[in-house]
């Protein structure tokens, strides 16, 4: 007589969550989305592996990112959804077919998308684990009527259909890419939030405001021009401000620009040429300066 699944692959039962503070995990889906789920039943979950979570309506595979701290995940926003298992080689066959078969869903739903007209650009097309829904990802500069091409999707596919809105950053993080630095986009390799980038981050490190060079592939600013405005921005106090009259050895002239990196100030003489001024001079005027007033 021939095993079942469910004695191949029993499910958890509740005898076997282990007393005290459950384990706290990071899981990562397609298109880096990620939540925190909780091992309920004392798994063996290592840091890179597959397992399957319990979603609201079913089942979905993803890799475990980390594991949190007790602390980090007192505070954190924790899925009520348990991990169920770890995947089987069997489930990762599955998940490799659904990733191959949301190729044709995408081509599909941007097809009649075309012929209904409707101003929205298809994204990607993901499918739960189990198959029980499929999510459709679009950008779209307004809102747009898609309850009829729901209808349509889910007489095709069989499942339920959810159809998601993102922005130009969410849209790059899930197509995935390079950056001008020639390595892997930051929002897909390790980005958790996107935080508010401004041009005065740009002007802070004396970049060029040239859209081509501080956009990424979303068409939006750079989200390493952030790493270090800090940094930048604590540097340039050390400095007098731009635009403010400075004697030179070789005459009067104005402030142009600093150099953070070369710790430089550049300073515009009246006949047009520029010479630089070092941060020790800096320094070192603006200390006999502060000591006429003391």
């Amino acid at each position: 007589m021939s095993a079942t699944p469910e004695e191949i692959n029993p499910a958890p039962t509740e005898t076997a969550a282990p007393a005290g503070p459950q384990p706290v995990y990071m899981v990562e889906f397609k298109g880096a989305r990620k939540e925190l789920y909780r091992d309920e039943y004392n798994l063996p979950i290592a840091v890179g592996g597959a397992v399957i979570v319990q979603v609201e309506r079913g089942e979905d595979l993803g890799r475990v990112l980390q594991h949190l701290s007790p602390e980090d995940a007192r505070i954190a926003r924790v899925k009520p959804l348990p991990i169920l298992r770890l995947a089987t080689p069997t489930e990762l066959g599955q998940e490799e077919q659904n990733r191959h078969d949301e190729f044709e869903a995408r081509q599909v739903c941007r097809r009649m998308v075309e012929e209904r007209g409707l101003e929205m650009k298809v994204v990607d097309a993901e499918w739960q684990f189990d198959r029980n829904k499929m999510t459709f990802y679009f950008t779209a500069e307004k809102r747009v009527d898609f309850r009829a091409l729901v209808k349509d999707l889910a007489a095709v596919f069989k499942t339920r259909i959810e159809l998601r809105q993102i922005g130009a950053r969410d849209e790059a993080r899930r197509v995935g890419g390079m950056g001008i630095c020639g390595y892997e986009q930051c929002c897909t390799l390790f980005l958790k939030e996107f935080e508010p980038i401004t041009t005065q981050m740009a002007r802070d490190q004396s970049l060029s405001l040239n859209p081509a060079k501080i956009s990424g592939n979303c068409g939006r600013l750079l989200c390493c021009l952030r790493y270090e405005s800090g940094f930048y921005r604590e540097a340039t106090r050390r400095y007098p401000d731009i635009g403010l009259p400075w004697e030179t050895a070789e005459g009067p002239g104005t402030i142009d620009g600093i150099r953070i990196l070369r710790e430089q100030m550049i300073v515009r003489l009246a006949d047009g040429r520029e010479t630089r001024v070092s941060l020790e001079e800096v320094r070192r005027r603006l200390r006999k300066k502060a000591s006429w007033f003391e």
